[in-house]
């Protein structure tokens, strides 16, 4: 499921370029199996090119190929002896999710440390992250199954077997844990728990401890309670300091959330707390990641001074908040999942103060090595444009990321005795390992800026021309997908997306718009939507459409749009309130906006109040209520496991817009809950949408041989 060898990129400082526009780049660095995958897809190439309608093009790439390589990465983690591990999902496994050990020695082969009958996965506020985390030779997970904490050693023998260490609350479990980490001065566990058994819509989360002691389970203990919600506990060296963060309704933790530090008694109880950052009524902002250096200093992120997430550092002495280094850059994303670590301490010493971070600004990922002594920002030479999480091994740093011609990997970096200069970089773990044999198929995505309806201001997308060296078309323009990510405050990043490609190497276009909202451009740009959830995204993506069009880059009368969860209320939005596009494909979206703040989880249940506004604006920007306004083609696609958008929605849009007598049809997947993990039905839903843009709005036959669902009002 993972590279058989490590694929060297570079053994030498500042050999690559930061773009890497082609694999043949590292051509000469790969494994000989992917050189001859390599040499076979390049005498491909040499063919005659046919001259076809766009969207009737046929392509290698698959929806078997594609669902099959869409694994996901659910955190990393180094050991103490400088092991790394990952937990990856299996799509052809239903979507099990598994820790694996990298291989210790090239030629090795990664090692699985879930056991068959386990999937590491929690649903704390129904999004997850920070399922795991090791310590010594033992590692602690969420089971995905019965949401208990299990403690498993990593070490090969009879008691590699996991054992439970939370009580048993039944299936389905409301009772859940994430981001937690280990406390040797105690042996226990303190993680964040979400505790839903007495109304599971307004649960209760808590920092509890767990006794890793006794032999018989008992119920946590409850060490920090009182607000809405918690996350990032992290102990300093000495086990003496709790940091974690807070925040409470109303607000997201990316809107307005504190920073606290507690002190830990001889008991193991907190005898005192003071708010680092967060508690100033005339300051706003969203401090979070707070990491311990080892000489006890604490360092996070916050958007507190310019509006863009930076590195902190809190002067205890003082008790004073002082920048580390300011930059018009975002050093972290929203706390949607659990366990995000954008940074890592490298250093620290009393000379100075080295920090390996990732950075966004622009569209655009970096790494670099922060000096906070000399207050410089030196960026790695790496071959990833888009990055995520990093963990520090010895004299080395895992970072996950990837590029427009990289799928999603783990890149291991190996730096000098300074610590500041890449020595070597080698991929250790690819999402889609087989994904270089079709990159002459590759479009590369141009990051655009485009005019919004607001005068003098402008929002962002990545456009992907269609690419297939054995194709090309005649005297037409090509039909264009709008697509609108989830959050609605996250954003869309231009890392390869072989959905994407199955798409483009078959003659579409596709603009992927960071409408206003999007995270990664700042606070400004993220609080555009507040208020304004279903006109900025809307306006933003119709807006889109419009700057292709008149640059004569797409064709204006085959334009569509698609988007899942809140990207799916944007399209069904676009299609109710707009006419720019001719169909739409919404999974999992939100036609009833009354009905989901009814239903929704309780990390979200305020969130739609910000987006929406007031009361009027529920009624007045609900598809459902103007379903008179819709005329053209949809398909939905749901899972009927969702928790948070309940499979209702889709049905009640589905019945309305089916007795408008509108062409529409809804596929709903067993077992799927918020976002498809099943190889299958990942397959299904790339395939369906296809064929039901083709038949609708296409006008050219499809090349795969794909069974179409029945279509109301139109078969």
């Amino acid at each position: 499921m993972a590279f058989s060898s490590i694929i060297t990129l570079t053994k030498y400082p500042n050999f690559f370029s930061s773009s890497f526009s082609s694999f043949r780049q590292i051509r000469r660095f790969l494994t000989p199996t992917s050189f001859k995958s390599m040499a076979a897809a390049s005498s491909a190439s040499i063919q005659e090119t046919i001259t076809a309608p766009y969207g009737s093009w046929k392509s290698p790439l698959t929806a078997d190929i594609i669902s099959g390589a869409d694994k996901r990465l659910g955190g990393t983690a180094v050991d103490g002896n400088g092991n790394l591990f990952w937990l990856e999902s299996r799509p052809t496994e239903s979507g099990r999710l598994v820790i694996v050990k990298a291989p210790e020695k090239i030629g090795d082969e990664p090692v699985d440390i879930t056991p068959k009958d386990f999937s590491v996965r929690t649903v704390c506020q129904e999004y997850g992250g920070g399922a795991f985390n090791i310590s010594g030779d033992k590692i602690i997970f969420s089971n995905y199954k019965d949401q208990r904490l299990y403690q498993q050693s990593i070490k090969s023998n009879a008691d590699a077997f996991p054992v439970p260490i939370t009580p048993d609350y039944g299936e389905p479990s409301l009772v859940n844990y994430a981001d937690g980490v280990f406390d040797l001065r105690f042996n226990r566990y303190i993680t964040v728990r979400e505790d839903g058994r007495k109304d599971r819509l307004n649960s209760t989360t808590t920092i509890v401890t767990i006794n890793l002691q006794e032999k018989n389970i008992s119920e946590p203990e409850v060490l920090i309670s009182g607000n809405d919600f918690y996350a990032s506990p992290r102990l300093d060296a000495k086990g003496e300091r709790l940091a974690w963060i807070e925040w409470g309704h109303p607000n997201m933790p990316w809107d307005k959330s504190e920073l606290w530090v507690g002190y830990i008694s001889d008991k193991g109880d907190v005898y005192e707390r003071v708010c680092v950052a967060g508690g100033d009524p005339a300051i706003i902002e969203s401090p979070t990641e707070p990491k311990w250096s080892s000489k006890g200093e604490l360092f996070f992120i916050s958007d507190r001074e310019n509006g863009f997430w930076n590195i902190y550092k809190w002067d205890q002495l003082l008790n004073k908040v002082v920048p580390v280094y300011s930059m018009d850059a975002e050093f972290t994303k929203p706390l949607w999942v659990f366990g995000i670590s954008s940074y890592q301490i490298l250093r620290c010493n009393e000379q100075h103060t080295l920090i390996a971070c990732s950075y966004r600004k622009n569209g655009r990922s970096f790494v670099g090595i922060l000096d906070d002594t000399k207050n410089t920002l030196t960026p790695l030479d790496i071959p990833f444009t888009d990055t995520n999480n990093i963990a520090l091994g010895v004299n080395e740093l895992y970072v996950e990321g990837g590029s427009a011609i990289l799928p999603l990997s783990i890149a291991k970096v190996t730096l000098d005795a300074q610590l500041s200069i890449p020595t070597e970089v080698s991929i250790v773990w690819s999402s889609s390992p087989d994904s270089i044999k079709y990159e002459s198929y590759f479009s590369l995505p141009e990051l655009i800026e485009f005019p919004t309806e607001v005068p003098g201001q402008n929002a962002y997308a990545f456009f992907y021309p269609p690419n297939n060296p054995h194709y090309q078309a005649s005297g037409e323009k090509p039909p264009l997908l709008v697509r609108s990510h989830g959050g609605p405050t996250a954003e869309t990043r231009g890392i390869l997306n072989l959905s994407y490609q199955y798409w483009t190497s078959r003659g579409w276009a596709i603009a992927d718009v960071n409408y206003g909202g999007s995270t990664g451009y700042g606070r400004e740009y993220r609080e555009r939507l507040l208020g304004q959830w279903g006109v900025v995204d809307v306006n933003d993506c119709c807006s889109c459409a419009k700057f292709l069009v008149d640059s004569g880059k797409v064709d204006g009368e085959r334009l569509c749009i698609a988007g899942g969860s809140a990207g799916g209320y944007t399209t069904l939005a676009a299609l109710a309130f707009k006419d720019t596009f001719k169909a739409g494909a919404s999974m999992y979206g939100i036609p009833d906006l009354q009905l989901m703040r009814e239903e929704t989880h309780k990390f979200e249940s305020c969130y739609i109040d910000n987006l929406v506004g007031n009361k009027e604006n529920y009624f007045k920007r609900a598809p459902i209520n103007f379903v008179d306004q819709f005329s053209c083609p949809i398909i939905l696609l749901q899972g009927l496991e969702d928790k948070v958008v309940p499979p209702n929605q889709a049905q009640i849009i589905y019945h309305a817009l089916k007795k408008r007598g509108l062409p529409v049809a809804l596929i709903e997947y067993e077992g799927e809950g918020h976002g498809f993990r099943n190889a299958k039905n990942i397959k299904s839903a790339l395939e369906q949408q296809f064929v039901f843009f083709a038949r609708t709005v296409g006008g050219f036959s499809v090349a795969d041989d794909i069974t179409p669902v029945k279509v109301d009002n139109l078969d």
